[in-house]
């Protein structure tokens, strides 16, 4: 089975997760995912930087397509933990959300997640997941 991240954003994410415009770039069933976050001025805090809480519900956003993906289906799943480093600023730019699976068990799946501009990285976050179904 394919998965496609527009219906599985569509059918099971918050109405303000869709307000981010995710665009999945790659989907590929060894866990791996690229998401395009677009630049937005209704995504900039005070001085014109993209906040962080967009890039980390990018981030975390892009874990469930990629364990989806793994899985060949959208299972029910929560976060247990993300932990997030923010390196630069991003100003006017798309973020590519790159998330590569470490470890898919039965109950837990794990990731780490790049979110690069023009190929430099601008955040990385660590992500644990609880897979509930």
């Amino acid at each position: 089975m394919t998965v496609k991240p527009e219906e599985i954003l569509r059918d099971n994410f918050a109405p303000w997760v869709l307000e981010l415009g995710l665009v999945a770039e790659e989907v590929g069933e060894d866990g791996t995912v690229t998401l395009r976050l677009p630049w937005s001025d209704r995504l900039a805090r005070e001085g014109g930087a993209l906040c962080g809480q967009a890039l980390m519900a990018a981030a975390d956003t892009a874990v469930v397509i990629a364990v989806s993906a793994a899985k060949g289906a959208f299972v029910p799943m929560t976060t247990v933990q993300l932990n997030t480093s923010f390196q630069r600023p991003v100003v006017g730019k798309d973020v590519l959300v790159g998330v590569r699976l470490t470890k898919l068990g039965r109950t837990l799946a794990f990731a780490d997640i790049d979110m690069t501009v023009d190929q430099a990285t601008v955040a990385h976050a660590s992500a644990v997941y609880a897979i509930l179904g």
